[in-house]
């Protein structure tokens, strides 16, 4: 698809100045605004999605408001959302509200203050449960992690409970019995990733102690001492698995630390590629979740909302992969 970028590059201009023409703004030479739109033109380039929405709005700037920026999902999601809204003439404020509904309420309030064309959010577990009675629709928005309930509005997510689901699955396959488990407290995520794990386990009869499956802070140093906390009980579990990239180093760490206590190695699972889960040994398996897709798809999809307001809400659901390494045992 040809984007802004192809356009400057063609008009040997910024993608600034692109944006400018295409906005009808003063203060360009008539040299340029000529040679940018014979460039548009003979690359068959359509602004209408950002044009309208400057014309109409008077903004080019979307909001992208994420749960923690710390965690490497969103900070690929978050990679993405800017990378296309960059190749579109748009310019990007990035909110962080580290689970906080009341800073989550600040920034949506901050960016209807700003008049952003559109807003892309990661609710907060207290907004998902109760969106219609929190959230204002009055800008375009899009949701994406979290899924809201009784809701027009237009969504990208991944199955959590089956991707979760599938890696229960695996390390039963893999002979484990006794596997720990940590869920994200904050987030709507979690809560689906441990009803998929549990159900994977009712499937084959088996029942783990309560004290097994932790909903803790979604971030390392919690991950490690809950991880600990199972390591060191006088019958402990065989396997570990974070449903989050932040637990999960918490985690690893924890059973590097504690594994000299063990005949054979725990094993260990986790969503969520990150740079490291293929450099320690063993290499850990994980789901993968498509992170940039989500955030592209995002993106098209609220330039789409605003081109179009009355369009019917989409749900999209994308494919997560299950990667196998050694770190269960197997690979």
């Amino acid at each position: 698809m040809i984007n802004i970028k192809d356009v400057a590059e063609a008009a040997d201009v910024s993608t600034a100045t692109v944006s400018r023409v295409l906005a009808d703004k003063p203060h360009v030479r008539p040299d340029i605004r000529e040679r940018v739109l014979a460039a548009a033109e003979r690359l068959n380039y359509r602004p209408n999605r950002v044009a309208r929405s400057l014309r109409v709005q008077q903004s080019n700037t979307i909001g992208l408001i994420v749960a923690d920026i710390r965690n490497p999902f969103f900070t690929s999601v978050s990679r993405a959302v800017e990378d296309i809204a960059y190749s579109q003439g748009c310019t990007l404020f990035l909110c962080n509200t580290d689970e906080d509904p009341e800073k989550e309420e600040m920034y949506l309030n901050l960016l209807r203050d700003e008049n952003v064309s559109g807003v892309i959010l990661a609710p907060t577990r207290e907004t998902a449960d109760a969106f219609a009675e929190r959230v204002r629709l009055d800008v375009p928005m899009v949701i994406i992690d979290r899924r809201v309930r009784n809701v027009e509005v237009d969504s990208v997510l991944i199955d959590n409970v089956d991707a979760a689901h599938k890696l229960a699955e695996h390390l039963i396959q893999d002979g484990y019995r006794r596997v720990g488990a940590f869920f994200g407290i904050g987030s709507t995520t979690g809560r689906e990733r441990k009803e998929g794990f549990l159900r994977a386990f009712e499937e084959h009869g088996i029942t783990l102690p309560p004290e097994f499956l932790m909903m803790v802070d979604a971030r390392i140093e919690p991950g490690y001492e809950a991880a600990l906390k199972l390591l060191d009980l006088p019958e402990p579990p065989d396997a570990l698995m974070s449903s989050n990239g932040l637990l999960a180093a918490g985690v690893y760490r924890a059973i590097q630390e504690r594994q000299s206590r063990f005949a054979k190695p725990i094993g260990f699972a986790s969503f969520d590629e990150t740079n490291w889960t293929t450099l320690v040994r063993p290499p850990v398996t994980v789901i993968e979740q498509p992170t940039y897709e989500i955030g592209q798809t995002a993106t098209e999809l609220l330039l789409r909302r605003i081109e179009e307001p009355a369009r019917p809400a989409r749900e999209v659901i994308l494919k997560t992969r299950m990667i196998v390494r050694q770190s269960c045992g197997c690979g």
